[in-house]
Parts: C-alpha cells; structure tokens; sequence
C-alpha cells in the first residue's frame, strides 16, 4: 500500500539542523522550511493506492462536505441562541442565584446582567448627552451615588439604572427603585461612557424632572428667603452649575433661565450643581413672558455687574447702554437707545428690603434689552462688587454668589427686625 502525493520533483532530500536542502536535476539547492515541509507529511493523501491496482478516495464530495458544515452552523447557533436566552429571559433574578441574606438585603430587587459585547450602556449614555434627545425623550442621565439619591428623595421618577457592583446598589433607597429597571454591567464599560475620572459606578436614566411636581427638603425650604435668581445668556456649563450651587446654598426661592442660556440638565451642569436641582425650583428654557409669571407683582430686578471698572457710588451715570453687554439683537432699536440708565450701587449697601430678583447675564453676551428693561420697570439698581486697580473683571458665577449671600443677609436682617416689632408690639 502506498500513499499518492503529487506534485514532487525528482531528487533526494538532505535532512539539515535548521533547514531542509532539496537536490534536482541541475545540482541547485533550495531551502525548505522545515515547519512547512513536516505539515505538509501531516495532510491526508488524496486517494490510497493497493498493489492490486484498486484505488480508494479518501476525500468526501463537496456536496456531503457541505451538507456536513451545514448541520454543524445550525448546530452551534442553536447552542449559542439558547444560552442568550439563558441570559435575557425577562427580568433574569440574578437574587435566586444569591444567598437568602443577599435577597433581604436588595429587598427582593430583581436585576439583569448583561452579557459580554452588550451595547445598552452605551447607546443609552450617548443619545442621553444630546440635548435634542432630551427635549423629545424627556428623558435626563444622572450619575453617583449622591446625586440619584437626591432625584429619588425628590420624587424624580427613574427609568434604567446601570451598576457594576451589588454593593453599589445597595447605597441607594432601594425601596425607591421598584419600579426601574436593572441592569449590571462590567465596570470596565462603566469606565468607558463615564463622565468621571473615578466613577461611582452607578448611573441612572431619569424622567426629566418637573420642578413643579418635585418635593424638596423641608429643612432647605424653611431656610429659603424671598430671593429669586434669573439667569440670562450664560452659556458655559460650569458657571451654570456653580450659580445654581450657590442659589442654593444662599436659600433662594426659586431660579429662573431664558432661553438664551445653556440647558439645566447638561452632564456638566448637573455636576457643577452638586443636586442643587432637587434642592430649589429650577424653571429652565423660559421666554420672558413666562418669567413674569413666576415673580411677584411687588418683586424688584437688581442687575448684577462685573465689568472692572467701578462706578462711583451716589451719582446715576448719563450714558449709553454701551457700558453694558451685548444684546442678542444685532440691530440697535430705538428703544434700546431710549432706555435709561440704572443707578449703581455697592452692593453691600441696603438694596434687598423686599422680594428681590438679582438678574445677571453671561461674561460673552451679557443681558437681552428684555433682562435691562425689566430692571428699570421695576426701580431696580446696578449692583457692584468694589475691586482693586488692574484686577480682570468677576465672572458671573463669582459675582452671582456674593451678591447671593449679601442679599440673603439683608433679607434676614429686614425679617429680624420685622419680628422684633411684632413682639415689641404684642407686649406694650
């Protein structure tokens, strides 16, 4: 029996160290590689001859090769179609797999962990970022521990919530998570669509939030005064969320944004802001009939003013409305020119005796003619923060929080006196 290999010239193989030598007809030597030459003996034979003369095919037809490869493919993905079933069949408990004491502690909590090459993360955390998607979706990212849990205390209504380790469920108010759904995911992934350079390893998918039907801390509301907050044209996201901080912390009532300023619920916003959101109201994308809405009728408009060079106090300034910044309008309208100036005012002088608004624009655009022509219906003031020679203008989230807390302490002052009289009056 013999094996029939074709294709093999005529000569002698010399077996070397590293290389094989093969010898033709014409004495001339050419190198073999070794590893090709031993895997090439290692390859079935195309047919076995037999000394009688009768040859076997070893070699089946393409057809049954083929046939034989199909059952194989359907083979393997009904294997691998039933263990993502296995995966993602409805809401997976993964608590059944847990001890009795991991199920008490997630309180029954059902969740799905998704599998390896799984993009949800992913899409969610990229569409979620794109304001156009959160106009239509009505829907807003909130990540960390910290911040998901002030959206739950406030009522926010969750969607989705993406975690890399039970542990990291277990911070949150579980009892306000029944009705979200799930899902734990490798941190890795976390790591990747994180805005964080040390995620929390939780993120959540909200209902965008309605200011109106949110509950707020009730220590933070009985320490609020008749503050308000407008905000107008500010466009950078890190001023947006200091000043909400600030407004905030300094116990405003409530804080209005026009149109013209960046959107409340930006990623970068929300971090800024460190929950401020679920702390006061916040009324964003606002036009400026709808911001007379929101004020009282008796309410006056301070303007809040950083440009560097101070007015002097006492004497209403006689020019024209260049000394502020730009308007939104291109076009300079008679109005505009016909609308007097506001009175300047150091700002720790006696300015907040009633409900105040302190409306402040943003360092590139500044306020819209409707912000300035508010101020003046209202006898409201140009407030200033006196500085030193040569020092580069306030920016409007540091301006905005020293006006903030100067005027919380006026009004708590007006709120003292006003108590003391009462007092006085009831005893004589």
């Amino acid at each position: 029996m013999a094996a029939l290999v074709y294709n093999v010239p005529r000569g002698f193989v010399i077996f070397g160290a590293r290389n094989l030598l093969l010898r033709g007809h014409n004495n001339q030597r050419v190198s073999v590689n070794p590893r090709r030459y031993v895997r090439a003996l290692r390859r079935r034979p195309v047919a076995v001859l037999y000394p009688d003369g009768e040859r076997e095919r070893l070699i089946k037809s393409n057809e049954a090769t083929q046939k034989q490869f199909t059952q194989k493919d359907k083979h393997r993905e009904k294997v691998s179609e039933r263990a993502c079933r296995q995966q993602w069949s409805g809401h997976v408990s993964e608590c059944a797999e847990e001890s009795p004491q991991m199920k008490d502690k997630l309180s029954g909590l059902r969740f799905e962990k998704a599998p390896a090459g799984d993009n949800t993360l992913a899409k969610v955390a990229s569409v979620a970022r794109s304001r156009a998607f959160r106009d239509k979706e009505g829907k807003v990212l909130l990540e960390g521990r910290r911040l998901i849990c002030d959206a739950l205390s406030a009522g926010a209504a969750p969607q989705m919530l993406f975690f890399s380790a039970v542990e990291r469920l277990q911070e949150l108010p579980l009892d306000k998570l029944q009705q979200a759904k799930l899902i734990k995911v490798r941190y890795e992934d976390m790591k990747t669509w994180s805005d964080l350079v040390t995620p929390q390893g939780v993120i959540a998918i909200f209902s965008k939030p309605d200011a109106l039907r949110l509950v707020f801390p009730k220590d933070t509301r009985l320490q609020s005064v008749p503050l308000f907050l407008l905000c107008d044209n500010i466009h950078d996201a890190g001023n947006l969320g200091t000043i909400l901080r600030c407004a905030a912390a300094a116990g405003c009532e409530r804080v209005l944004l026009t149109k013209g300023c960046v959107d409340a619920w930006e990623p970068k916003v929300l971090r800024a802001a460190m929950g401020a959101h679920f702390r006061l109201p916040v009324f964003p994308n606002l036009d400026w009939d709808e911001i007379y809405k929101h004020l009282p009728k008796d309410v006056v408009v301070h303007v809040a003013d950083t440009s560097i060079k101070a007015p002097v106090p006492g004497r209403t300034e006689k020019g024209s409305l260049d000394d502020y910044s730009e308007s939104d309008s291109d076009e300079e309208s008679d109005d505009e020119l016909s609308l007097p100036c506001l009175k300047p005012q150091v700002y720790y002088e006696s300015w907040a005796q009633r409900s105040t608004a302190l409306l402040i624009g943003g360092e590139m655009h500044g306020l819209s003619l409707e912000g300035r022509r508010l101020a003046v219906e209202t006898e409201g003031k140009r407030l200033f923060v006196p500085m030193a020679p040569g020092v580069e203008s306030l920016n409007s989230a540091m301006a905005a929080s020293i006006l903030l807390f100067e005027g919380r302490r006026q009004l708590l002052q007006l709120l003292d006196k006003t108590r003391r009289r009462t007092r006085s009056k009831i005893i004589k």
